[in-house]
């Protein structure tokens, strides 16, 4: 048995179609997309798009990751009254109403989306789920000792695959194989090529694998720029592109910097974005 798991794509269509394509020359039984399929990249229609279609097509199976969560939240949220449209709520919000833009008529489809996937064999169970058993925004870790780890997985599993974290590993914990696929769209682990996992199952029980695939970086850089997306997100695109560009997280160290002083008034979002980078 063959299986490929992949996670969070981020709207990078150059990146989706080189794995795609990759998956496809391995010809795995089943593929797995564990969430994060939209948000932060260009091109989160497309994205969804070309999944669900693969899912309808060809049996993929698909779960819901925090940031398909994002847009279902903030489809509620972009109708109340006291929705702004500026100020730090409205600039620190514009990343997510790009993505919003392009799935207003697909909010039904993300909605339907199921939170794991779980498949039996007879060398036990496979389980997949974006984050970890606490919830989607739980990051697995490698650095994490096993005692940490043992909180956040299913025992039960004698493989459990999550990703969120968009740096990849593989590691047994006990006797569960533990694997964190990394992402397709934005790895954050210095290594700018797109991740997934190919998992086999055989005589000697369950393997794993990162399998890294070069894709045209340059062309999502150009698309983030001639579809309007740098423009519609504003300031923080900037930083968007950067960890796109470098394969490192930044946000995550931009916003406890400098989103009490930006929330304060003390600095604008424009001038700490210019400041960070």
């Amino acid at each position: 048995m063959k299986i490929a798991i992949l996670a969070d794509i981020h709207a990078n269509l150059p990146a989706l179609h080189a794995v795609v394509a990759d998956i496809e020359a391995w010809a795995p039984d089943t593929v797995i997309v564990a969430g994060d399929i939209v948000n932060r990249g260009p091109q989160s229609d497309a994205c969804l798009d070309l999944i669900l279609r693969l899912r309808d097509e060809r049996g993929w199976q698909v779960i819901a990751g925090n940031h398909e969560g994002y847009i279902l939240r903030y489809a509620h949220d972009v109708v109340q009254p006291d929705f702004p449209t500026s100020g730090p709520r409205y600039e620190f919000s514009r990343l997510i109403g790009w993505a919003y833009a392009q799935l207003r008529d697909r909010i039904d489809a993300i909605a339907t989306l199921p939170e794991r996937f779980d498949l039996a064999t007879a060398e036990g169970a496979l389980y997949v789920l974006h984050a970890s058993v606490r919830h989607n925004r739980d990051g697995v870790l490698a650095a994490s000792d096993d005692a940490e780890l043992r909180q956040q997985i299913d025992p039960a599993a004698a493989v459990f695959c999550v990703g969120h974290t968009h740096m990849p590993f593989v590691r047994r914990v006990d006797s569960t194989l533990l694997v964190n696929v990394g992402s397709v769209g934005l790895p954050f682990d210095g290594d700018t090529r797109a991740a997934y996992a190919q998992l086999t199952l055989g005589r000697a029980g369950w393997a794993a694998e990162i399998r890294r695939v070069v894709y045209d970086l340059a062309a999502t850089e150009r698309i983030f720029i001639s579809s309007g997306a740098l423009e519609a997100i504003g300031p923080m695109g900037k930083i968007m592109l950067r960890e796109l560009q470098t394969g490192q997280s930044l946000m995550f160290n931009f916003l406890p910097r400098y989103s009490p002083a930006i929330h304060a008034g003390a600095i604008s979002v424009d001038d700490a974005v210019r400041e960070f980078l």
